[in-house]
């Protein structure tokens, strides 16, 4: 059978869940070419989504860590195309792709086009600024490894600007304010308070850690709202501890380029706005072709991670609207949920393929892990037998540590992932902690 005969998987979106399927498919079927798997994404390279905070800090350097699509493509036997999706038509059974551009606006890939056999949906979710004033034009962004990188150079350049001042820095002018309370927010201030300190022993003295006010304002009467009461109260005791103001049942109606406004009146002003207020999936599944969608443009699929209105069409991860029935809700948008789900859709594609009825996914929730860095981290894990357990310090962040790594054991194998491993343990001893370009 030549290769236009077989089977065209097209999964779109090289997230956590995307990448991790599109890499075993082409392991699996590709490889055995019982299938062709082909991998849709606007970046050429992927980054761990949870590790985007730390980027943004400078703790993490994303062009040591990140993986060429193309090279994970060729060594796993699956093709990688680069382009954004941006229209589908189901009778035909075709994605399309929008030019793409270079960085002065010349076109270096024309618009193009796919049929598909099975299509998956992973494109994964971004910030949701819930149409308040202001939000788009003077916030800044944690959705992609681009918009992380540009935090980080501004906030280094905040850093350089306030310690060749003749005299003491303004006050406030290295104040940050992160809007959200939710696990993105809250790591992103630990980070944040670690590279103040780092700073200063990197030769930038001029700078007292305590001018960088870092302040977390959150709608809720408690951060991480979503889950256990006793993980808040223990989260916010180590923010206490670390001089992190968190401003609860503060919910925001405007921001201006100099300061966030609340419905209470209370006026935060910083030169740095963060939001990580709430997520939703990119707006182009709103309207996509009659497909069944959420308010937050999530496709709403079955237990079989079929969209209720087509079966051709999957969809998983944050983008993915699947019933929770134990809970009465849906999966929470979440990197174990994204990674279950992938797992589902190798047995199900196999089966599909087979003509056999096709599984039910039936999520796990193993906990939630806060890491406040350095510092601390705090969660609970989930078990049958156990229950639920509250976890601290170092036994939280081995678990919290080992998410990545199961990543990686998902994408490159367990060998790879220990040489990756002692790779990066070596590299720690001669780098610094924080990027300082």
């Amino acid at each position: 059978m030549n290769e236009s005969q077989l089977h065209h998987i097209i999964v779109v979106g090289g997230g956590a869940g995307g990448l991790e399927l599109a890499t075993r498919l082409g392991k699996t079927l590709g490889k055995k070419g019982r299938a062709r798997i082909t991998l849709v994404d606007a970046n050429r390279t992927h980054i761990w989504k949870p590790l985007l905070h730390e980027v943004a800090a400078g703790t993490f350097d994303a062009y040591e860590n990140q993986i060429e699509y193309l090279a994970q493509a060729a060594r796993n036997h699956f093709e990688f195309r680069l382009g954004r999706m941006d229209r589908l038509d189901r009778t035909s059974r075709t994605i399309y792709l929008a030019p793409t551009l270079d960085a002065s606006g010349n076109e270096i890939i024309p618009r193009r086009e796919f049929q598909y056999d099975t299509l998956i949906m992973a494109v994964g979710s971004v910030s949701n600024d819930f149409g308040i004033e202001g939000v788009r034009d003077h916030c800044l962004f944690l959705d992609t490894k681009q918009q992380a990188e540009s935090f980080q150079h501004l906030l280094l350049e905040n850093f350089m600007r306030a310690s060749t001042r003749p005299d003491a820095p303004q006050q406030g002018q290295l104040d940050v304010v992160i809007a959200g309370g939710g696990a993105t927010g809250i790591e992103l201030s630990a980070q944040l308070h670690k590279v103040s300190r780092l700073i200063t022993a990197y030769g930038i003295d001029q700078i007292n850690p305590a001018d960088v006010r870092i302040t977390i304002v959150e709608a809720a009467d408690r951060i991480l709202p979503g889950l256990p009461p006793r993980l808040s109260r223990a989260t916010e005791a180590e923010l206490e501890k670390l001089n992190i103001a968190v401003l609860k049942g503060e919910r925001v109606v405007k921001v201006t380029a100099e300061a966030l406004y609340t419905e209470s009146g209370r006026e935060i002003r910083a030169p740095i706005r963060v939001w990580a207020a709430g997520i939703k999936a990119p707006d182009f599944l709103a309207e996509i072709d009659g497909l069944e969608t959420n308010r937050g443009n999530q496709l709403v699929v079955d237990q079989t991670l079929q969209s209720t209105r087509d079966e051709n069409i999957f969809a998983l991860g944050d983008c993915a609207a699947c019933p929770w029935p134990q809970m009465e809700s849906n999966v929470p948008p979440r990197a174990q949920a994204a990674h279950q789900q992938a797992a589902l859709l190798i047995k199900s594609m196999k089966r599909r393929l087979a003509g056999k009825p096709l599984p039910s996914f039936n999520y796990r929730d193993y906990g939630s892990l806060v890491s406040l860095g350095k510092y601390s981290t705090v969660g609970n894990l989930m078990g049958n037998l156990t229950g639920s357990i509250m976890v601290e310090g170092f036994v939280a962040r081995m678990v919290y540590l080992s998410l990545y790594k199961l990543h990686q054991f998902a994408l490159f194998g367990f060998y790879r992932t220990m040489m990756i491993s002692i790779a990066n343990r070596f590299r720690a001893t001669v780098e610094p902690e924080i990027k300082l370009h």
